[in-house]
């Protein structure tokens, strides 16, 4: 049996986080669907910025919408929206076959809107609307001011990813904000079925305290973080607040662990894979983690519904003198500024193919 088989029959779906043209256009996406379990797809400004920058695949639409009129986010946008479409269209029938938990796409608001809550709802309201397929969750940022923006999308119907979530603390008010949203739809009437996914970045614990713990401490803390993020995700679901939204027909929002491929060369490839098994939750794993874990990577064993030993880990990272909710806002901030980063780069990048056209 494929290794990424046992995943499914362990009940986590497999999300594949890339997105090229090429994928879509020679059926490795679609491939991915039938060989390998692959249930959905992520993007990030990242993986648009590499996608387009570093190959010529784009540059006869930049020319087109160019011609359009098409400038700056407007354009961007539409590049990354039609990708996503096709990947929609390809994942539609597992959307259909799982009645809606899997098949998603996400696409991502402006990475500059992180800290604006009402320009992020104007936003996602926009991409809701833009995005014509069912099977797509609008990304929204779990930083302070996205709390308030996820609770409104949530509210006005948009199935939004939650994503730059990196601690337990982050992961419990992000979900919090999310049932408020279904809470306020109960009350005013609403069809409280609204899907979301709360993203749990893991990979970058480990890479930012590499050198700053005992060598019998590292690349632990990810795992140990995951597992804490998992407790959390257990207890909101058997809560009584939960149970009663469920019964009036909420589903719930499910944890995904994101950011599973491993920065350290001297780890295992597929370390957060192996150690992040868990059913109804979701792994969304880059490409070449995804070929690697369907190679020669195995399920050893599920995620204990209480953290395991993640709270021991943690306590011995605190010791070596590891904040973990001062290092979990950094890297927030830290996420926050990549993807912009990123943006901005591709939106350099694309106005340059402008000029050239």
């Amino acid at each position: 049996m494929n290794a990424t088989r046992s995943l499914v029959e362990a009940g986590q779906s497999i999300w594949l986080d890339n997105i090229t043209r090429e994928m879509l256009t020679s059926g490795t996406l679609a491939r991915y669907t039938e060989e390998l379990s692959v249930t959905g797809l992520t993007s990030n400004p990242t993986i648009f910025e590499r996608a387009i920058t570093r190959t010529g695949d784009y540059d006869a639409e930049i020319a087109a919408l160019t011609a359009k009129g098409l400038r700056g986010d407007r354009l961007l946008f539409e590049m990354i929206l039609g990708d996503l479409t096709e990947a929609a269209a390809i994942l539609l029938p597992v959307h259909r076959r799982t009645a809606g938990i899997d098949g998603w796409v996400s696409v991502e608001v402006a990475p500059g809107l992180a800290y604006d809550s009402a320009a992020t709802v104007t936003q996602a309201e926009w991409l809701f609307e833009k995005a014509s397929p069912p099977n797509v969750l609008v990304k929204i940022p779990g930083t302070g001011e996205g709390l308030a923006a996820i609770e409104e999308a949530v509210f006005l119907g948009i199935p939004v990813n939650v994503t730059l979530l990196f601690s337990e603390g982050q992961y419990v008010v992000a979900a919090e904000a999310y049932m408020r949203g279904i809470e306020r739809r109960v009350t005013a009437g609403l069809d409280p079925d609204v899907r979301s996914v709360a993203s749990v970045f893991v990979s970058r614990w480990d890479k930012a305290t590499a050198e700053r713990v005992p060598d019998d401490l590292r690349n632990r803390l990810g795992v140990a973080v995951g597992a804490l993020c998992y407790r959390a995700y257990r207890d909101l679901k058997d809560s009584d607040r939960w149970q009663r939204l469920e019964n009036a027909g909420a589903r719930p929002q499910r944890l995904l662990f994101a950011s599973t491929g491993t920065k350290d060369p001297n780890a295992s490839d597929v370390l957060y894979v192996e150690g992040l098994v868990a059913p109804n939750t979701i792994d969304t794993l880059p490409e070449e983690t995804l070929v690697a874990f369907a190679d020669h990577g195995r399920v050893r064993g599920l995620l204990p519904r209480d953290g395991g030993d993640a709270e021991e880990v943690a306590a011995a990272y605190a010791r070596s003198g590891v904040d973990l909710t001062t290092l979990a806002a950094e890297l927030q901030v830290e996420g926050a500024k990549a993807f912009s980063a990123s943006w901005q780069n591709l939106s350099a990048a694309v106005a340059t193919k402008m000029g050239a056209a």
